[in-house]
Formats: C-alpha cells, structure tokens, sequence
C-alpha cells in the first residue's frame, strides 16, 4: 500500500498482492527487490523503491524458461522458486532453485540488464532458496540453500557449500549446517537468507509453515556451524498470520528494516515492512514490535517519495502488453499482434484443451490485487472461426471467466463460464446472450474474500451513445490459489482445433480501480 510523502507513518501491507518470497537489497540510495515467479514469463520480477513503502516494477531478469520445452505448457508449481537477490563486483546476481533441476544463477551489470542465460550452478532434485554470500573479509564465497521433499523426500534442514568466487560452481559436496529435525518443535526449516554482521555468519529462515509459521535466526562464527538459533518474529496477538520469509536490508543512515511475506488466500503472499533493530544485550535481531509484526510504522530514514504501486492499467500501446504481464508457459511467436494503435490483438490460438483455461499456456496474466477493486477491459472478437472465443478471466485451482463467443451460426454472443477446482471442463455461469456489435466491456468486481461478481455491458456505443449500461452475470465466484500461486487476472482468446488462421481479438483500456481499504484484514 503506497504511502503518501507528507504521511509521517506507512501501513501494512507495502505490497498488497502476490511478490512471492521477497528478497531485498540497497545499492546506494536505491532498494531493489525480486519475487518468486514459479512457471509464469517472463519471470524474476524487479522492484525499485527509494523509500521501502512505494515500490515500482521495473522488468524482469528471467525471459524465458528453460528447458523451453518442458515449459511449453502451465507449470504453476515448478519453475523459479525463492530467489535471493545480491549485488557484489559491480554486478547484479539472481539465484534460485528450479525444485526438479538444481540452483541456478543469473547476472547483470545494471537492474534493467541485460542479464545473462540461466547458468546451473548446482544440478539435483529439490535444491529450493539458495543464498550466496561473498565474505568481503575473508575472499571466501558460500552458498545456502533448503529442500523440497516433494522431489528429494528431504526437508527441514539447510546445507551450506563454499561456492567459487564467480559465483558459477560449488567447491564441496556440501554439508548440513541446521538440522531441523534436531530443534525442538521445529518443521519445514526453508527459505534461507545469509549474511555477514558483527563478526558472525547469520541465517535468517522461516519455518512452521507459510500460512502458520514463523521466522527464525541462525548465528555461527564459521560458516560450517554449529549455529544456535531463535525466534525472531511470529503472529503473537496479531492478525498477520504466518509472518516469514524475507531479506533484511540497511539504509544509508544506519537504519535496519525487515521485508516479509503473509499468506492470503486468493490474494497470494503479500508483502509486510517491519522495523528491525540489533539487541545491544544479546546481539539478536528484533522485528517488528518486539518479535510481534507491525500493521503500520513510523517511516523510514528515507527522503520522501511519490506515492507509488506496480502498474496494473494498460492501453497496450502498439499491441505490446506492459511489464506487469506474465504468460503462463513460455510464449510462442504469433500470440500477440504488434502494431501502430494501442490494443492487445490476441491471436485465437487453435488448441484442443479450450475447454480448461488451466491447461493454456496463451493466457496473459497479472497479479490480483489484495484490495477490493473493479477490473474493466473492452473486448472486441474479430475472428469468424465458429467457437472462438475471448474474455476476462479470474484465475486459479478453479476459475470463472467472461467474454465474446462466435456461434456455430455465425452470430457473436456474451458468455460467462466457470470450472470447480476438480472439474475437467468448464461449464456455463450464465445464459448465452446476444453480442450483436461483436464487442463488450467487461468487468469484475472484487470484494472482500476475493468474492467476484460478473457483469457486462454489450451496448452499441461505436456512435458515441452510452451503451445499455452494465448487466449482472452468474453468481459470485469466491476466486481461490493456484499452489503456492495467489489468483491471477487473466486475458485469452482462443479457438477450437482445425486448419488455418482462426482470426483474433482485441483488448483494450485494461483498467483497475481500487474501491476502498480492504475490509477482511
């Protein structure tokens, strides 16, 4: 939630939607900050703030997903897992854990790159969150990094390398640095961030799982342990549930502040800003307020700033989607038209899986916002293929979406249709109703809970009129997560199989607006 500049305090959450496992880094006066982005593309988002409350996006360090092919199709739970974000040797690094493939790393001199092909660092089954660290006072390199059982039947412990220099290869098989099978009431031990304080090796790493845990402390005078460790924030008496997962950053006034996620349903991980500060007695971290989170703060040491968010509207000038889009699997040539107006022209891809958005690599996403909001786009369908369809979607584990469809007579008509989260095929939320402009604007409103209530307007208004105004359509849909992935907000257009170019449709004026402060926090 941005902050206005003359507002002496900001409020919780600075991110109010899905920038999965933040990780967070100052280069002079500037904070940079990255997310996990699973099977979406392009992936590895990069956030830029002056202030730590108003955050922009600025681009993506990942474009493509490899191996190509094996991210042709939705992966929604693979693909680019807790990246930790560093700067070291006047270069930007990125590294993350693929949970079937191995740690990778990628470079840049400069946040808007370019950035390097993805290099393998460490190859092997359920290697997530890895951490490197470059001892400025030693020359050493080290590398952190957790497990996913669910590919290497391990979890709950974090093993440590040294690492070369360059950062490309690991110099040991590795060892077990924090065994959490071995600390008491401890469980799922993941998402370590390592660092270099006061003359210790530090580990910050949640654990207790994302919707019920807590983040934890690990301190050492040599990087190989032993560590002991404590609790440094946890939900206490407040109602931010799971609070863990994140960087720690220093300003250049000397001020410490923590970055961290919350788990929200349907909204994803949302992003929290806690103060933080070293305990002169026992030398520990202390978020929050006194280990508690935070729901609003006395800002940072920072110059004021802007209010600002990620961008969300978008006019698609020459057909290109801005950055806050993501496609579900690698993009292919030919999805989207560029061209001299503005308007996204989808291309009707041919497929025979139309029948379930959740299998479409050709759907254009962004992220849900965490405040009750309305999202608009027009729609116009251009292609004369009989079942061609596009629309709005709200997108998860089930989904629901509206839009224009071609008729097997070749009449446009309005349709509105959902999937339950274990049905094979969608199914009609509505009636069909006549389209005969072959054009709608569409819209969902979103209300507390992610609860989405449908309407269109199909009114001819190429003559400058008014249109009949918006009609409600279908009952509410309670939008639900993807795993591990908030609700998306989803554009597509497809078409049934067959031979030849099955036409397009355009969006236009993708607009979201926010209604008021969320009332389910």
């Amino acid at each position: 939630m941005s902050a206005a500049p003359d507002d002496p305090v900001y409020r919780n959450p600075v991110l109010d939607a899905d920038w999965s496992d933040p990780d967070v880094i100052r280069v002079g006066d500037d904070f940079y900050l990255t997310a996990s982005s699973f099977g979406r593309v392009p992936g590895l988002p990069l956030l830029h703030s002056r202030d730590l409350v108003n955050w922009t996006l600025v681009g993506h360090a990942l474009q493509r997903l490899e191996p190509e092919g094996e991210f042709a199709v939705p992966r929604h739970d693979c693909g680019v897992w807790a990246p930790s974000l560093r700067h070291h040797d006047g270069r930007f690094w990125i590294f993350w854990g693929d949970p079937d493939q191995g740690v990778f790393q990628v470079n840049a001199p400069e946040i808007r790159g370019p950035w390097t092909r993805p290099h393998l660092v460490k190859a092997g089954k359920g290697l997530i969150d890895p951490c490197p660290l470059w001892d400025d006072e030693t020359g050493e390199a080290y590398l952190v990094h957790a497990w996913a059982k669910s590919r290497s039947g391990v979890k709950n412990r974090l093993t440590g390398h040294r690492m070369h220099p360059h950062g490309t290869e690991l110099l040991d098989e590795g060892k077990v640095i924090v065994d959490g099978d071995r600390l008491p009431g401890w469980f799922t031990l993941e998402g370590p961030k390592l660092y270099r304080h006061d003359g210790w090796f530090w580990i910050l790493a949640p654990a207790g799982g994302v919707e019920t845990g807590w983040q934890g402390a690990f301190r050492s005078r040599a990087f190989f342990g032993p560590y002991e460790e404590k609790v440094v924030l946890e939900q206490k008496d407040t109602d931010v549930n799971g609070p863990h997962q994140g960087g720690w950053v220093r300003t250049p006034s000397g001020e410490d502040w923590f970055l961290h996620f919350q788990q929200r349903g349907a909204y994803g991980r949302v992003v929290h800003l806690q103060p933080m500060r070293w305990d002169g007695g026992g030398g520990w971290p202390v978020i929050g307020d006194d280990g508690a989170p935070v729901t609003e703060h006395r800002r940072p040491d920072l110059p004021p700033q802007k209010p600002a968010a990620p961008a969300t509207d978008d006019d698609f000038p020459g057909g290109r989607p801005g950055r806050q889009w993501q496609w579900t699997a690698n993009p292919r040539d030919g999805w989207a038209t560029h061209h001299s107006a503005d308007g996204l022209r989808l291309t009707c891809v041919r497929t025979p899986d139309a029948h379930d958005l959740r299998l479409l690599p050709n759907v254009l996403t962004q992220r849900l916002p965490g405040t009750p909001c309305t999202v608009e786009v027009d729609l116009r369908l251009e292609s004369g293929e009989p079942r061609a369809r596009a629309g709005l979607a709200v997108l998860g584990d089930a989904y629901s979406w509206i839009g224009l469809e071609r008729g097997p007579d070749g009449t446009v008509r309005l349709v509105h249709r959902f999937a339950e989260t274990v049905a094979e095929q969608e199914r009609d939320a509505a009636p069909p109703r006549p389209a005969p402009g072959g054009r709608a604007r569409l819209r969902v409103d979103i209300g507390a809970g992610a609860r989405c209530r449908f309407s269109y307007d199909t009114g001819d208004d190429t003559q400058g009129g008014a249109g009949e105004g918006f009609r409600p359509s279908g009952q509410v849909f309670a939008a639900t997560p993807w795993r591990w992935v908030g609700a998306l907000l989803g554009l597509v257009a497809v078409a049934p199989t067959g031979q030849g170019h099955a036409g397009t449709a355009t969006f236009t004026q993708f607009r979201i607006r926010i209604q008021e402060k969320r009332a389910d926090r």
